[in-house]
């Protein structure tokens, strides 16, 4: 299996890869980044991953080196490069090197690095089974920089961490109001029957929660509304959310994986539910995934 490392457009294996301990990514966590994923060996949603680093870059203030179609070039030629059946690859943009000091005009040019690394198939259990998360209440870096994707991922580990230690698998992410946000790396969908008989209602926060404006958040609400399905926005309590039928975290490496437990209390009937995996094979149909069997099968 082929990994891959391309930084400032010039390729290396990944024991020659160096970045100085001057960048700021490293000092500050100031950086944006991006995660892409293939299929049949071409990377899905190219265009929209590289459009969002770069509106990232924007928001915090970081020039993007090359044009998105330029950008977009390398990374594809990097995952050919790698010659995997299937690959990610992790689109990173720091600051750039500069001497000590917070001041953002220390930085002299922005570095980008391109990781690409085999994408193993998914392991079968957390997709045919559940998984159990935990509510936690944090502070996120993206609070101070609305809908951006950051390489400051500190509240997130630290959240998982407290997931791994009470038995869990990930973690959801409570605002202020207590509302579910997202989960520490995904984000996050609710489906609700107002009645026994009545049509499902997907759920999900609305990005004015400050939400990631995620790719596959926004195919899932794209193949919801093809499948006849309502949707509404909004950001259910921990209480409100196990009076759900369905809870699914959704994210480009992992796709969609069912929630069964939050806070050790069972979610609807305690499994993945129907409408989850409906939408997850919606979702790899359009991702062009063709007959592959699906994680859980």
């Amino acid at each position: 299996m082929g990994r891959i490392v391309v930084i400032d457009g010039t390729r290396c294996v990944p024991e020659e890869a160096r970045v100085s301990v001057y960048d700021r990514g490293f000092l500050y966590g100031d950086s944006v980044f991006e995660t892409v994923r293939t299929y049949g060996a071409v990377p899905f949603a190219l265009a929209e991953h590289v459009a969002r680093l770069g509106r990232s870059a924007a928001l915090v203030g970081i020039r993007l080196p090359l044009s998105e179609p330029a950008l977009g070039a390398e990374i594809a030629q990097a995952v050919a490069a790698a010659g995997n059946p299937e690959s990610y690859a992790r689109i990173m943009l720091s600051r750039g090197s500069g001497p000590l000091g917070l001041d953002p005009g220390l930085a002299s040019a922005p570095l980008r690095v391109v990781l690409v690394e085999p994408l193993p198939p998914a392991p079968p259990e957390p997709y045919r089974d559940g998984i159990a998360v935990i509510a936690v209440h944090t502070v996120r870096a993206s609070d101070a920089a609305h809908s951006a994707k950051l390489g400051n991922y500190l509240a997130s580990a630290l959240a998982l961490r407290d997931a791994r230690a009470a038995g869990a698998s990930d973690a959801l992410v409570l605002d202020r109001a207590g509302g579910i946000v997202e989960g520490t790396t995904a984000n996050v969908f609710f489906v609700r029957r107002q009645r026994p008989d009545g049509p499902p209602v997907l759920v999900t926060p609305a990005l004015e929660a400050g939400v990631l404006e995620g790719i596959t958040r926004a195919v899932v609400l794209r193949v919801a509304q093809e499948e006849g399905l309502q949707v509404r926005f909004a950001a259910p309590t921990v209480a409100e959310a196990r009076q759900t039928d369905e809870v699914f975290l959704t994210s480009s490496v992992r796709e969609i994986v069912p929630v069964v437990r939050i806070d050790g209390e069972p979610v609807g009937a305690g499994r993945p539910g129907e409408i989850t995996r409906a939408l997850h094979r919606a979702l790899r149909r359009h991702a062009g995934a063709g007959d592959a069997p699906m994680p859980w099968e």
